[in-house]
């Protein structure tokens, strides 16, 4: 068996296989488009609709993301069975989501702003310690709603709860996960009017596009925060600086946009009260060897794969 691996990230497989190493932005080599297995870590668009064309013998997609639609868009054959990175991102986007929500919900980018300028900023420390506001800037007693709630959101809600807040979910079923509530698509209204934080990891799907619109942000308690490190395609971002110049969201951070890399003309750059990090909460698979070694193993046995998506 043949696996192609990627060159954006250090592999150690230690599966009974020959392994090549392939350029990603670059076409597969004629001499490798018999592999049958085909691992990918950011693979432009173009390059994996290429490699869905030109690998004829393939048999397995193993992706490292966590959200597997890029692959899924690619086209590759009916045949060829298509796993995710699930889990692989859980410890790493965690951190980076509750450093966003902290971040945003103690106001740092306007401490960040008034260091800049050298500035001891009285008026955050007024605002801060005020009685109507004080609790607007701390997690404890919180209400953190977490949109999307897989195994990223059952290693954030923890965290999350050790800080004090009260987490909830939303998902396609409801049900209790991971010791939280999860509440139905359907039954948000309620929810949303009692969130002080929406944490977004919605995945990327023709019915999930633009999910947080106009509509969404404003069913939420007035004030609260908007958090991003789901999909871009699921914000209508339009809406989100709306929302932010009008007030009625205190604050947001995304760390995924619709366009990536964010151009120097997006709005976004200028829209009040938010912060941008470059889609770097998940930059960094954990555990992603062992994953493709036991999938590939699953599959030389014939066996169920792990995270698998497609056929």
């Amino acid at each position: 068996m043949k696996i192609l691996v990627p060159n954006t990230i250090e592999l150690q497989l230690h599966a009974d296989a020959e392994v090549v190493v392939y350029d990603v932005t670059a076409d597969i080599p004629t001499g490798h488009r018999d592999a049958e297995v085909l691992v990918t870590w950011q693979n432009p668009a173009d390059r994996l609709a290429s490699a869905a064309r030109d690998l004829g013998a393939l048999r397995l997609v193993q992706t490292l993301a966590a959200g597997p639609d890029a692959v899924l868009a690619a086209g590759f054959a009916p045949d060829v069975r298509i796993c995710s990175g699930r889990s692989l991102h859980d410890g790493p986007v965690a951190e980076h989501a509750l450093a966003l929500i902290l971040g945003a919900v103690r106001r740092l980018d306007l401490l960040h702003d008034a260091q800049q300028e050298r500035r001891w900023d009285t008026e955050y420390i007024a605002a801060q310690s005020a009685p109507a506001t004080r609790g607007a800037f701390t997690l404890a007693g919180a209400h953190v709603t977490i949109w999307g709630f897989g195994s990223i959101a059952g290693a954030l809600a923890p965290l999350l709860q050790l800080l004090g807040a009260e987490v909830r979910g939303i998902a396609r079923s409801a049900g209790i996960r991971s010791g939280v509530e999860v509440h139905a698509d359907d039954d948000i209204a309620a929810l949303l009017a009692e969130t002080d934080v929406l944490v977004s990891l919605v995945p990327a799907a023709p019915e999930t596009a633009d999910l947080a619109d106009a509509r969404v942000f404003g069913m939420l308690k007035p004030g609260a925060v908007f958090v991003n490190v789901g999909r871009g395609a699921t914000v209508d971002e339009e809406a989100l600086i709306d929302a932010l110049e009008s007030g009625a969201l205190r604050a947001a951070a995304i760390d995924v946009m619709k366009t990536e890399p964010l151009g120097e003309d997006s709005p976004l750059w200028a829209a009040p009260n938010l912060m941008i990090t470059p889609h770097v909460a998940g930059n960094r698979p954990v555990g992603a060897s062992a994953l493709i070694d036991d999938n590939v193993a699953r599959l030389a046995a014939g066996e169920p794969l792990r995270n698998q998506v497609a056929r």
